[in-house]
């Protein structure tokens, strides 16, 4: 169940490398158990988004809350409270899953390590490959062991960049339900981006679309397609992809 209460809230945020402009005054919030979809195109400005959000990134302008403390002056008590997964975002591949999560674990200073990651083990069924060495694993096993070290400090804030790209359907519909688990019983907020629009619909109560750095469009994933003429989420997304100046006069 989601609140009005915001965990992440972003206020034109602007990345600039030179004179490309990446991300361009974009403003959005997360709220308490909300899964947002953050959608576009390959080079729309999704990943710079997530990179700033997690302080990879400097902002060129604009300011990034979480829990309502400031990113700029809190960077070290706010990153205690986020985590992020991703398909690309590789495990250590000489250490075993379970020393993987140990050393994950001492970063961020989790209590009673030994019984956390024997239940994170458990959760992601794990347990049988505590010993095999990371890179040794499949693709669906490594995405599981991102996934149990993104939720390892029990995040309120979770990013969430292509989680389940070039997973088969059954791996794919378990993390997600995991990802829906978490955040109905525990309140985070998720921002997920995804290329998956069949995956979108599924998981997401609200999505925007970004283009050229820009939030587009924005809402129910249910309903928006048909706001703008389009017969589903796919057909929205190709149409932000191909026609964008389109979309935005139909807007006015």
């Amino acid at each position: 169940m989601t609140s009005d209460k915001a965990v992440l809230t972003a206020t034109n945020l602007t990345k600039r490398y030179g004179a490309l402009l990446a991300v361009d005054r974009i403003s959005f919030s997360v709220r308490s158990g909300e899964i947002v979809g953050l959608l576009g195109p390959n080079g729309a400005g999704k990943t710079t988004t997530i990179n700033m959000i997690l302080g990879i990134l400097q902002p060129t302008e604009g300011s990034i809350e979480v829990l309502g403390k400031d990113m700029r002056r809190y960077r070290s008590e706010i990153s205690r409270r986020m985590n992020f997964a991703a398909v690309y975002a590789h495990m250590p591949a000489n250490l075993t899953v379970r020393q993987n999560l140990f050393v994950f674990g001492l970063l961020y200073g989790i209590p009673h390590l030994r019984k956390r990651i024997s239940a994170l083990m458990e959760e992601f069924d794990l347990t049988r490959f505590a010993d095999i060495k990371a890179g040794l694993l499949s693709s669906g096993e490594l995405s599981r062991l991102n996934l149990a070290k993104a939720i390892m400090n029990e995040p309120r804030l979770l990013l969430l960049d292509e989680p389940t790209a070039s997973l088969d359907p059954s791996i794919s519909q378990l993390l997600r339900d995991r990802i829906q688990a978490y955040a109905a019983t525990t309140g985070a907020g998720i921002l997920w981006t995804s290329h998956n629009m069949t995956e979108i619909e599924a998981v997401c109560h609200r999505v925007m679309f970004l283009s050229r750095g820009k939030i587009l469009l924005s809402g129910d994933p249910c309903t928006l397609p048909a706001e703008h003429g389009k017969q589903d989420l796919e057909e929205l997304f190709i149409a932000v992809a191909r026609e964008p100046l389109q979309l935005q006069r139909g807007r006015r």
